[in-house]
């Protein structure tokens, strides 16, 4: 069976989502990234964003399946975990990983890519 692959929010370097099957798969997601956000704030921030680019395919943090968090510093990792416990539903905890990276912007202290099952019709 073909499955056709399908790119939201794209451009020529990437696509911020891309659907394939039953699978979505998002493009690392950071915050605005100033310099005094609290990693607190910047994973709150990114948890959001992923939140709205599930909903704009049908889908939501209930339907992870995996997921790479990236830290700039590894002595965050207490204080991003908390915040990722707060917004991971019961009984939905996706297979994860977490190292420590040289993120894009010395502003960035945390990045965050997943992978979800597609449970409803994209509305974009």
């Amino acid at each position: 069976m073909t499955h056709s692959i399908r790119r939201h929010h794209s451009n020529a370097r990437m696509s911020k989502i891309v659907q394939h099957g039953d699978l979505i798969f998002l493009c690392g997601q950071t915050s605005s990234g100033t310099a005094l956000a609290s990693i607190d704030d910047q994973t709150s921030e990114v948890l959001r964003r992923i939140d709205a680019l599930l909903l704009d395919v049908g889908s939501d943090r209930s339907h992870l399946l995996s997921a790479t968090v990236y830290l700039k510093q590894i002595e965050d990792f207490a204080a991003m975990n908390a915040v990722w416990e707060a917004w991971v539903p019961p009984g939905a905890a996706p297979a994860r990983t977490t190292v420590q990276a040289h993120l894009a912007s010395p502003d960035l202290r945390v990045e965050i890519t997943v992978v979800a099952a597609c449970v409803g019709v994209s509305v974009s």
